[in-house]
């Protein structure tokens, strides 16, 4: 029995808390992604450097306010400047907007030609990122480093694994549940949020029925960069800032927007945990966890090598496209 509960608790450590936190930072992502594709109709590939975009003013403030001497003693001060990063990622993606998409829209252009603009200022805002910040990985996670300690874990169960939670990933669990239940209950109880939904499922008839094409725009940007920063930090904080790895995560956040349906909220929260879940769970080496359990392995027992993390989102990506296109909750078909 003990044994079962020391491979419970590598398990744990290594996959389950990494995986529920990397697919909250996912499903985040995922949401912005999901609702400009699903109200503006166009893949916006610009949404990675996006939440870089928004990361870096909130690692920035977030310096400026260690050197004044303000922090949030055991809390990250991360989460006081993440405000005024989101005010930065939310006049960017606006200024984007109107200096680039609202051209196209009122020209009428494909879908197409908007994703192609999109690629454009994912590589722009790219630049920038790099140009003011560096390319280089940078830390400003403070204050308490774990929620849980494993000598705290032993002493308290008497195992001989022990549990260790950080903090960074419990704030990032609570804010991801906090942030999706005020972004459903705007979605679908308030005025805006109902002009929304109208909007993206008929343009025509929204539009004659008096809603504002401009400020469903408009809110749509607000929330897409707010997600976007909210995610970028709660991952920085997690693992650290990189413009590059920003970039990357490009990939495994549209595989979770088309997995649990493009255009479908709820969809990319589910296909944010899927994705996380199978990046984890096919590249962790089971062989503690085997011999908690009584086996005996010679090898690592790991499926694939965490090189090919990035790669298994792509795998699940065409898969999807492959076999079900509309996704788990039937979005639209790309």
């Amino acid at each position: 029995m003990e044994g079962f509960l020391n491979a419970l608790v590598v398990f744990a450590n290594f996959v389950f808390i990494p995986g529920l936190a990397y697919g909250a930072q996912l499903a985040l992502g995922a949401l912005g992604v999901t609702l400009v594709f699903g109200i503006l109709r166009f893949s916006n590939f610009a949404h990675g450097d996006l939440m870089a975009f928004g990361t870096m003013i909130t690692i920035l403030v977030t310096w400026w306010l260690i050197g004044m001497g303000v922090t949030l003693g055991p809390l990250p001060t991360a989460l006081l400047a993440l405000p005024v990063g989101i005010i930065g990622a939310v006049a960017m993606a606006l200024l984007i907007d109107r200096l680039v998409f609202r051209f196209y829209r009122k020209q009428k252009s494909a879908g197409i030609v908007f994703v192609m603009a999109s690629v454009g200022v994912m590589f722009v805002l790219n630049g920038i990122v790099r140009l003011i910040i560096g390319p280089n990985d940078q830390r400003f996670a403070d204050g308490e480093r774990f929620l849980v300690t494993v000598r705290g874990f032993r002493e308290y169960t008497g195992l001989a694994e022990g549990l260790a939670i950080r903090l960074p990933v419990a704030i990032t669990v609570i804010v991801a549940v906090i942030v999706v239940v005020a972004l459903f209950w705007f979605l679908q109880y308030s005025r805006t949020g109902k002009a929304m939904r109208a909007y993206s499922d008929n343009e025509d008839l929204a539009l004659l029925s008096g809603i504002n094409p401009d400020k469903v725009v408009m809110v749509t940007w607000i929330i897409a960069a707010a997600l976007a920063t909210i995610a970028g930090v709660l991952y920085g904080l997690d693992k650290s800032f990189r413009p590059f790895t920003y970039f990357q995560l490009l990939l495994p956040i549209f595989a979770a927007a088309i997995v649990g349906g493009i255009g479908q909220p709820l969809g990319a929260i589910a296909g944010g945990f899927v994705v996380a879940f199978s990046e984890v769970t096919l590249t962790y080496a089971y062989k503690r966890v085997l011999e908690y359990l009584g086996f005996q392995p010679e090898g690592l027992v790991q499926l694939l090598s965490t090189e090919y993390k990035f790669a298994i989102s792509f795998v699940i990506l065409v898969l999807v496209l492959l076999i079900r296109p509309t996704g788990i909750f039937k979005g639209r078909v790309l």
